[in-house]
């Protein structure tokens, strides 16, 4: 209790002391398209700066022609008319940015013990993420991004209960039906962009850890899953590259189509939650991203993963994505829909190739806010900690999840939100694991959420 004590004043002193300019509003896709000019008056307008002041405007953190909406996780891309939570403040030549996420919640897996599989915790899943960027000369931007996390002390070694999770392990033994923390240097990186014409940039990135050019945005950072305390069933088929320790990635954009490749590490983080794992550069990727209109996002990408999980070293993965992002502001400082459709697909061997499935939206309303999420994920017998021979060779088990939850703003301090909110969730796997989960297990939990309120644009 007290380091959840020292986590929520560490988090809203920290906010309060640094000033918030609000900014936020997406480009519109004919000023981009026509006339350059126009483009970046419009974008000195939507990054909070006036006529007349010398500070630096917000841009994108990989483009100085694309709006700071567009910003996700690592590089990848969100829409232009996405929200964004956050503190901003200058220093001299720099932009900083402070977002961060909290939830205190109880959370109890399988409430009618339909099965033998259940458990509940109390917890706070949490991170905290500083990003600072600068011009440099007539074309080149300079950023970086650091990225903590303290799951380790408050959601403990072993993660949270979450029925049907799988990946990473704890004290030597997989993790099953939790969900794993994640490690306290969530992202250390460094990144420069060239600034080839307005319509054209090319870009370098560095993390240690980072995020590889590979799937969808994060699902810590897509605003479609910002109410959500859940990680997706799928994480481990679709975003949890998005720490590795060891990641380079080169980029070109055109307009707003981008091509990217990475190499990086393809083993994924190891219990020991505070250090720095070794940087093997064993992996690759390639990510195409294209954003059709402001309301869009689509990306493909593929990758080898290079022995992902210590549990099975000699065990390579070729991941395939594909995603849909959808945003649309409805009006006010506060108001839009989000919406986000992930695939992706784990090839081993031919004995082991699995598909997942993700679709999930979230409404806000100003201060109310509803939100949904369904799943589809095919895992083995021997992923969910059984025999394989009990179920038959090479079986392949499928589980839907379906879950909806909302939330309310109680009050806020200062410049932080705080929410009270709560959402079910119902499993469905097949006729062979309802003796271990029962026909139809119902979880549910209750939560505070902390975060930082939404940028508008400066009146």
């Amino acid at each position: 209790m007290k380091t959840l004590k020292s986590l929520l004043y560490c988090l809203v002193t920290t906010a309060l002391a640094l000033p918030a300019t609000a900014q936020h509003q997406g480009h519109q896709q004919q000023a981009q398209d026509t006339t350059h000019q126009m483009g970046h008056q419009e974008h000195m307008q939507h990054s909070g700066m006036q006529h007349g002041e010398t500070q630096m405007p917000m841009s994108h953190a990989f483009s100085r022609n694309l709006p700071m909406n567009r910003n996700a996780s690592g590089t990848g891309w969100l829409p232009d008319e996405s929200p964004m939570y956050g503190n901003m403040y200058h220093r001299g030549d720099w932009m900083f940015m402070l977002h961060y996420n909290l939830f205190l919640r109880y959370n109890k897996q399988d409430v009618f013990e339909a099965g033998t599989r259940g458990d509940s915790q109390f917890d706070a899943p949490n991170w905290l993420m500083l990003m600072g960027q600068r011009f440099v000369g007539n074309r080149g931007l300079l950023r970086f991004s650091g990225m903590i996390s303290l799951d380790p002390l408050t959601v403990g070694g072993n993660g949270y209960p979450l029925l049907f999770q799988t990946g990473e392990t704890f004290e030597g033994s997989p993790l099953i039906d939790r969900q794993h923390p994640h490690d306290l240097f969530s992202e250390l990186s460094v990144g420069y962009t060239h600034m080839l014409s307005e319509e054209a940039d090319a870009f370098l990135y560095l993390g240690y850890p980072g995020e590889p050019a590979l799937s969808n945005v994060a699902f810590m950072h897509r605003p479609s899953a910002l109410n959500n305390p859940d990680s997706p069933l799928g994480h481990h088929w679709q975003d949890a590259t998005h720490i590795t320790f060891g990641v380079a990635t080169l980029g070109v954009r055109y307009r707003n189509f981008k091509l990217e490749g990475s190499s990086f590490t393809g083993r994924e983080p190891d219990e020991e939650r505070y250090d720095f794992d070794k940087p093997r550069f064993d992996s690759r990727a390639v990510r195409f991203t294209y954003n059709p209109s402001t309301n869009w996002s689509l990306q493909a990408s593929t990758a080898l993963v290079k022995s992902p999980e210590v549990a099975e070293p000699d065990e390579d993965v070729y991941r395939t994505t594909g995603s849909v992002l959808y945003g649309n502001m409805l009006g006010g400082d506060n108001r839009y829909f989000t919406a986000s459709a992930n695939w992706g697909y784990n090839y081993v061997d031919a004995h082991h190739k699995e598909h997942s499935f993700l679709l999930e939206s979230n409404l806000q309303n100003d201060r109310f806010a509803v939100y949904g999420r369904y799943e589809f994920v095919q895992k083995s017998a021997e992923e969910l900690g059984f025999e394989e021979e009990a179920f038959g060779h090479d079986e392949v088990l499928g589980v839907n999840a379906l879950t909806i939850g909302a939330n309310r703003q109680l009050f806020e301090i200062g410049t932080v939100n705080v929410n009270l909110g709560a959402q079910v969730s119902l499993f469905r796997a097949g006729n062979q694991l309802h003796p271990y989960y029962g026909e139809l297990p119902v979880s549910g939990q209750v939560y505070l959420r902390l975060f930082p309120r939404v940028m508008v644009p400066r009146k």
